[in-house]
């Protein structure tokens, strides 16, 4: 059951990227992701429940990584293709691996570094495509934006997957999103004291946006409390979410390079498979 989760869960989280992309037409980063975190609170605030100091402290703690994701990948998806962010993004399962040898002296298996190797060079082809495109990874600041997003992503699912045992999934939903909304207010409010200003105009696009992530994140934190769903492979499944994105943002946006690129997503998505494989 928590594999279907996963999946329903990456089908929405597709189209949420593509509904954000789209927003960014008339919108700031911040504004999107505040508006669309409050809608999403309120539309689970009536599960929320108490809890203890250290739970508290660890959604907190949860709100920040989110956060600092949320915010560097709309900067990313502002500043690059949709293609390119989401073909980039299918490399975070990878880094989960690399985290997990950093961290806890893992080693890979000869199956995993087969998989490695072909997310590192679907990478490197990603880069000599973007620069085909005019896009300078060296000293680009939407793709260092982009690193940012998928390292504090890695950090949050691991994180995630830690807290989950003792929490309950809409406990953890709810109150991650209050928490976001505070910080995302505390930095528009910041940002406007330093006369940072940033355009804003109601959209619907905004409560679609919002509608999206509260049914992804609940479909995703339920998988994930079940007793014997994978972490590794619910961070797969969800990262399939790229091929909805993709498809509809070579559609709707018209970009460049889109064969290049579709070949370069297949070797990625090929590698985080065998990746993944290597690792059940």
């Amino acid at each position: 059951m928590w594999i279907w989760m996963a999946l329903a869960s990456a089908i929405l989280l597709g189209f949420y990227d593509v509904a954000k992309k789209i927003a960014l037409k008339h919108n700031g980063v911040y504004y999107i992701l505040l508006v669309a975190t409050a809608l999403s609170a309120v539309f689970v605030s009536p599960f929320l429940t108490q809890g203890t100091l250290q739970d508290h402290l660890r959604l907190i703690f949860k709100a920040v990584l989110v956060t600092s994701s949320w915010v560097s990948g709309m900067i990313a998806l502002q500043l690059l293709p949709i293609t390119t962010v989401s073909t980039f993004k299918t490399s975070r399962p990878m880094f989960v691996v690399l985290f997990s040898i950093i961290l806890f002296g893992e080693r890979l298996n000869p199956i995993q570094w087969c998989g490695v190797a072909a997310v590192l060079l679907a990478m490197w082809l990603l880069s000599v495509n973007s620069e085909r495109e005019g896009i300078s990874f060296k000293g680009n600041r939407g793709f260092w934006a982009l690193v940012v997003s998928v390292l504090t992503g890695v950090a949050s699912a691991l994180w995630d997957k830690h807290i989950m045992a003792g929490m309950q999934p809409l406990f953890v939903q709810g109150w991650t999103n209050i928490y976001i909304t505070i910080l995302l207010a505390a930095i528009i409010f910041f940002r406007h004291r330093r006369g940072v200003q940033e355009p804003f105009k109601w959209d619907w696009t905004l409560v679609l946006i919002a509608v999206l992530i509260t049914g992804a994140d609940m479909l995703y934190f339920f998988s994930l409390k079940a007793d014997d769903a994978l972490l590794s492979v619910i961070s797969l499944i969800r990262r399939s979410s790229v091929i909805i994105t993709f498809v509809l943002g070579a559609i709707l946006f018209r970009e460049k390079r889109i064969a290049h690129k579709a070949g370069v997503l297949a070797l990625m998505l090929a590698g985080v498979t065998v990746l993944m494989i290597g690792s059940l």
